[in-house]
């Protein structure tokens, strides 16, 4: 049984000019009949076969990754957030005053990884930082009004997908899913 490609169209991307995006690499294209030459004929019809492919756990995982990137991209649309942006916003709801070390303990990204999300987030009037109360060498990480409004949309769009990319699960299965993928990442 052959996985199907994902076929969403993702937005047109928006954001200026060298603002990195986290590297999908390029989704799967359709595969058309007669597009794999194998056999004695040269020819046979339907996707080309995976191989061993079909028994590695990373390579399923990557293409669960870009199906699910696909449709958060589409998903977010004008609100024009990655799915790192959205967990940055998420933690720092959660953790209002948490300082961009603690961030980055909790993504699992280096200290510069970080500065460069919370910059781009503050430029966009998303985040904001303050010095730590209790660390003169620390910020802490506050959410913004408009920040609280765009966390708060992104939030009810992310449900939506949530539901979406995991339509085919009944909720047993979704919950085993997720504990699943904690115990491998």
């Amino acid at each position: 049984m052959g996985v199907r490609p994902a076929r969403i169209n993702a937005p047109v991307d928006t954001r200026p000019a060298n603002t990195p995006m986290i590297d999908m690499g390029n989704p799967p294209a359709p595969c058309a009949p007669g597009m794999v030459k194998s056999g004695p004929k040269g020819r046979r019809d339907g996707p080309p076969g995976r191989g061993v492919l079909e028994a590695l756990v990373g390579y399923h995982l990557r293409r669960a990754q870009i199906a699910v990137f696909l449709d958060f991209a589409a998903a977010m649309g004008a609100l024009r957030l990655t799915p790192g942006q959205f967990g940055v916003l998420a933690l720092i709801q959660a953790n209002p005053g948490m300082s961009q070390s603690a961030l980055g303990c909790a993504m699992g990204v280096d200290r510069s990884t970080v500065v460069t999300v919370i910059d781009r987030l503050e430029g966009r009037g998303l985040v904001r930082r303050h010095p730590s109360a209790t660390d003169g060498r620390r910020y802490a990480l506050r959410l913004s009004p408009l920040g609280l409004r765009r966390f708060a949309e992104a939030l009810k769009r992310v449900d939506k997908h949530e539901r979406r990319v995991a339509r085919r699960l009944n909720a047993q299965e979704r919950k085993s899913l997720v504990e699943l993928l904690r115990r491998v990442g």
